[in-house]
């Protein structure tokens, strides 16, 4: 009989995921007996778009068939035209498709994945570089791939937050996640922010791994982010070289329960994570595929998604303000206010008076140098519907004030 205690070691290096703690912190409290209004995770909770159903139905059939690793044509194409024109490249579409893209179950399984894939083990001198407050899949992916997180503080300035990273930090680098626009902030960098960071990284031969799964979540007056590969083509880098960006239709299109994205960027690096994804098994079925190929094909929706989280903001920061320092910010669906006390004490107060569930900054960021960055902040998700985000929004100020 094997012992349950024969595992991968660095399983142990693993720290409770934010929502597991989150339990632990209100298992001692009591609840209000108000509707309960869940601001916590980052679940969308608008409709997906119609047309979308009706192609993953059309194409049940097709479950009778292996799906290939790459994707199919159809799908690639339809990924490739919608990264081409979104994010102004200089590339056709078709040898986008051919050689810079790659279907993925969703960003959470590839960013998990990449790490496995590109980080070597041996160079346990060499850190990986990610975010604080930050998503923690970075930090378990390093740990899982034998290597050490290193961590640089953001804050409502990705511009500042970038350049702020020292050239010693990069040099002990072998890769750098970027989550832009920023999860919990908001934040967005700017072209001349992201080309200087890829010219910096390429210097010290580290992989920006950019993870933007928001980037279409935006504020219309802020307009739309610049991605990773759009600051590689204006530097001159046609290839891409040492950039990947992580796209996912879970948030753009309402689709979580699809598990659909797709990487794009370095050629070579996309044919390792190709083989190493050969063996791993996490192909797309091919309903999925089909789905997805008409979601990236279709702008009108994303449209009136976003505006349905400008009217939520537009509705609750009034009333927020009230009782905490908060902005809008330029893109996503969080708010990332400081507090006036505690943000542990915080959600255990909003959820025994008001029944209002968000999450403790503090659990979304490291200590580093005796300092937490979430500290006094909570990170609200304004994915339920408009009325309830107002009426959460009114009794987090009651219960705040």
């Amino acid at each position: 009989m094997i012992s349950a205690a024969v595992t991968n070691p660095d399983l142990s290096l693993l720290q409770p995921y934010p929502f597991e703690k989150i339990r632990q912190l209100l298992a001692c409290c009591d609840v209000s007996s108000h509707a309960r209004i869940a601001l916590s995770v980052g679940e969308p909770k608008h409709a997906a778009p119609s047309f979308v159903h009706d192609a993953l139905l059309a194409s049940l059939p097709d479950l009778e068939k292996y799906p290939t690793t790459t994707g199919t044509t159809a799908l690639r194409e339809s990924i490739a035209q919608w990264l081409s024109k979104r994010f102004h490249l200089p590339h056709p579409a078709d040898s986008l498709a051919e050689a810079h893209v790659l279907p993925v179950s969703g960003t959470r399984e590839a960013l998990f994945a990449i790490a496995q894939c590109l980080l070597d083990r041996t160079q346990n001198e060499r850190d990986v570089l990610m975010p604080n407050p930050f998503y923690q899949i970075y930090e378990g992916a390093t740990l899982l791939a034998g290597c050490k997180p290193a961590f640089y503080a953001i804050d409502d300035n990705t511009d500042e937050n970038l350049a702020a990273i020292p050239d010693s930090a990069l040099e002990s680098a072998q890769m750098l996640y970027l989550c832009n626009p920023g999860n919990p902030t908001g934040a967005v960098a700017s072209k001349q922010a992201l080309m200087a960071l890829i010219e910096r990284a390429r210097r010290h031969n580290v992989i920006v791994v950019s993870d933007e799964c928001y980037s279409e979540i935006y504020r219309e007056e802020a307009g739309p982010p610049v991605g990773l590969l759009e600051a590689a083509a204006s530097a001159g880098l046609d290839d891409f070289s040492g950039c990947l960006a992580f796209h996912s239709l879970s948030k753009r299109s309402n689709l979580p329960g699809l598990r659909s994205g797709f990487v794009a960027g370095d050629a070579n690096l996309i044919r390792s994570f190709t083989q190493y994804r050969t063996y791993h098994g996490c192909t797309l079925p091919l309903p999925t595929q089909a789905a997805s190929a008409v979601a990236w094909a279709d702008e009108d929706h994303v449209k009136a998604n976003r505006a349905a989280y400008d009217a939520k903001y537009e509705a609750v920061l009034p009333i927020l303000k009230t009782v905490m320092t908060v902005q809008k910010p330029d893109a996503g669906f969080y708010l990332w206010p400081t507090l006036h006390c505690d943000d542990k004490l915080a959600t255990q107060k909003l959820h025994a008076e008001e029944n209002v569930a968000v999450v403790p900054g503090s659990y979304l960021a490291r200590e580093v140098d005796g300092s937490n960055p979430g500290q006094q902040r909570i990170r609200l998700a304004l994915v339920a519907p408009l009325a309830e985000c107002e009426e959460a929004a009114h009794r987090i100020a009651r219960c705040l004030a």
